[in-house]
């Protein structure tokens, strides 16, 4: 495929999701991916549930890209992993901090193969500091970095969250690290190394949160927290059917067009209040919900400019109108299932492609 990365060589050693994600998104601008595996290949690919004899997961993260096996315990790796180097414009990993130094792949031997090479280290918490060789997952670094303490149900216990965001945050910083990184090449004919963890990645993401313990004051509680929970216009509701609809708009101008059809402008000055002291309103917004269905809610809410949705599963959402006119999901030659990048640009012709073999030399 030809696209914005076209030229350029990847030599991709990272597993699981941040990693392979960000790779294949450079694969999917032309970028030649060569995915290195262990001996038994990367664990994603045994993850269910398959279609067509692929991890669905596996296969949404590298298609497009090159598989080679390779033992990088032994002499054979160690020699076929230089080679590539040699041929390389940017190395990702994902191991543990220190593991690439004691398999003889540092940034300094690894730029002693290729001068100019962008070298990219993805971990949970980054190459130095007290944390940097705990093991983690997404599920423990969202902990640690205060984020689950507001992923939080109605008794104010946390859950596991839907998304995997710092493994996610950790694969787009990446990116945007690696493409800033070979921007910069072409102007000093320079390479970089890049330190990514997934916790410094992730952190940014709660400055419209967590304001108050940034500035060193107590941690915010959904409760009283605008974008959490606290505001009646920006919080999920039950309907009457056990399902959920959600509000997701605090402007002033969504609550008045709301309590209007609601008849109840009269409520509209706790929309104006500051979160935490919304209950009348909340209490109202609740008990109203919850005299109709899911359905009727959304028949209701066709005719009335309120940032308003249903709250839908998976397989609702992929069937959703909108996902087939974006072109979202889409199917390969052997009619696989594949999400569509979000980067497309105008006029280039997005075909998914192939799933790698366990080595495909």
């Amino acid at each position: 495929m030809t696209g914005k990365l076209s030229g350029l060589t990847v030599v991709d050693l990272t597993q699981f999701l941040p990693g392979p994600m960000m790779t294949m998104m450079m694969a999917e601008q032309g970028a030649r991916v060569v995915k290195i595996e262990p001996p038994g290949g990367d664990p994603a690919r045994m993850q269910e549930p398959f279609e067509n004899g692929h991890s669905i997961w596996f296969a949404n993260c590298n298609r497009g890209k090159e598989a080679r096996i390779l033992d990088l315990k032994t002499g054979a790796g160690k020699d076929a992993l230089a080679q590539l180097i040699r041929e390389a414009d940017v190395f990702v990993e994902g191991f543990r901090p220190g593991t690439m130094a004691r398999l003889g792949f540092g940034y300094e031997a690894v730029r002693e193969l290729r001068p100019d090479i962008v070298y990219c280290s993805i971990s949970a918490f980054g190459q130095d500091g007290t944390l940097s060789q705990h093991p983690a997952h997404d599920l423990a670094v969202q902990a640690l970095a205060g984020f689950l303490a507001v992923n939080d149900d109605d008794e104010g216990r946390p859950v596991v969250p839907g998304v995997a965001a710092s493994d996610m945050a950790a694969g787009l910083t990446a990116l945007a690290a690696v493409t800033m990184a070979l921007f910069g090449r072409e102007r000093s004919g320079e390479g970089a190394y890049i330190d990514c963890a997934m916790f410094d990645a992730l952190l940014p993401w709660c400055a419209h949160t967590a304001g108050s313990a940034i500035a060193g004051g107590a941690a915010p509680q959904s409760t009283n927290q605008r974008s959490l929970g606290g505001a009646a216009l920006y919080r999920v509701y039950e309907t009457k059917d056990a399902q959920h609809i959600v509000l997701g708009g605090r402007e002033l101008k969504f609550a008045r067009n709301l309590l209007t059809a609601l008849e109840r402008t009269d409520l509209l000055p706790f929309a104006e209040a500051p979160a935490g002291q919304q209950g009348p309103l909340i209490t109202f917004l609740e008990e109203t919900f919850a005299q109709q269905t899911r359905a009727e809610w959304i028949r209701w809410f066709a005719d009335k400019d309120v940032a308003f949705a249903p709250v839908l599963d998976f397989r609702e959402a992929f069937d959703e109108p909108h996902v087939a006119e974006r072109g979202l999901l889409s199917r390969s030659q052997d009619g696989s299932h594949n999400i569509a990048p979000a980067i497309r640009f105008a006029g280039q012709d997005w075909k998914p492609g192939d799933v790698p073999q366990m080595d495909d030399r």
